[in-house]
């Protein structure tokens, strides 16, 4: 009679447990299809058919890597998982990986992308410390996955010490970007530019500012960043996406290469920095640029 209690005991556990688990995972998936059903379309629109398809399996992806306990199992939901697990071991080395807990974050609104590779999904989710995650998952060996680099607002080294003389004097970023002085320096042949560091997950916040660069207009660089802030002025939004920008309306996403070198000795500042290159006006990993400048005058 002992073991038969003990076993109908045990048993009863096992089932309270697996209901524990089912239900905390369902709340993901509720959160998903709920958001689905409100997309703009019809059900027989195809961009609404796929994302609802794609986005249960999504928001199942950020829910392993924001509940994973370490990085080998982070490595699992993310896109490129053999490159990108060197680079998010060197990024969080050096910058706090930001704990939030998957089952208090709300699924607010998503879209389709169409990438030059195929389909992408956007996704934004609010938490409730009042962050705002912005994920995109691109679909990889038939799952999708996270594009931590785009997640994490990945750059080789942080921004702070760069400005300071640290690391090497050629890195990669992820960064913010503003033209100053647009009237005044509307007929000038050069663009004065200040980048900043993004705050993860409060778009509307900056935090470090770098000097000015001086950029020329018509640079390959200049004419790709000139032919984006017209773009982004008009509220033209990147790869079809239906979501509206969360960074301030006269700043710019970019993914830029920049260099520091030592000022000469009568300069105010110990460094100058430049503008080695554009590699994309967004956060993405993906080297497309998302705009192409425009094409030079026809010869008359």
């Amino acid at each position: 009679m002992v073991k038969i209690l003990l076993g109908w005991a045990l048993a009863t556990a096992l089932i309270v447990l697996a209901v524990r688990y089912f239900w905390q995972d369902d709340k993901i998936r509720t959160s998903a299809n709920s958001t689905a059903a409100t997309l703009v379309g019809t059900s027989g629109d195809e961009a609404v058919v796929t994302l609802t398809k794609a986005l249960p399996a999504c928001c199942e992806a950020l829910s392993g890597f924001l509940g994973a306990g370490s990085p080998e199992e982070r490595n699992q939901f993310v896109l490129n998982p053999v490159t990108t697990a060197a680079r998010m071991a060197r990024f969080y080395d050096l910058n706090p990986f930001i704990r939030i807990d998957p089952l208090t974050i709300k699924n607010t609104t998503n879209s389709l992308l169409v990438l030059p590779g195929g389909r992408a999904v956007e996704t934004r989710w609010s938490a409730p410390d009042g962050r705002t995650l912005d994920c995109v998952f691109v679909q990889q060996n038939g799952e999708w996955r996270l594009d931590w680099e785009h997640f994490a607002r990945y750059s080789d080294y942080p921004w702070q010490l760069f400005l300071t003389g640290a690391g090497e004097p050629e890195l990669e970023f992820r960064l913010l970007v503003r033209e100053r002085l647009v009237k005044q320096r509307s007929e000038s042949s050069l663009m004065s530019l200040v980048f900043y560091q993004p705050r993860f997950g409060y778009p509307d916040q900056t935090a470090t500012a770098s000097p000015e660069f001086l950029v020329s207009r018509n640079s390959p660089d200049g004419k790709l960043l000139a032919e984006a802030f017209k773009k982004h002025a008009k509220g033209e939004l990147l790869y079809a996406s239906k979501l509206p920008y969360l960074e301030p309306p006269d700043m710019l996403r970019v993914r830029v290469l920049l260099r520091r070198q030592p000022a000469p000795a009568d300069a105010d500042a110990p460094f100058s920095f430049e503008l080695a290159k554009v590699i994309a006006c967004h956060w993405m990993s993906l080297d497309d640029p998302s705009v192409a400048p425009p094409p030079p005058p026809a010869a008359p």
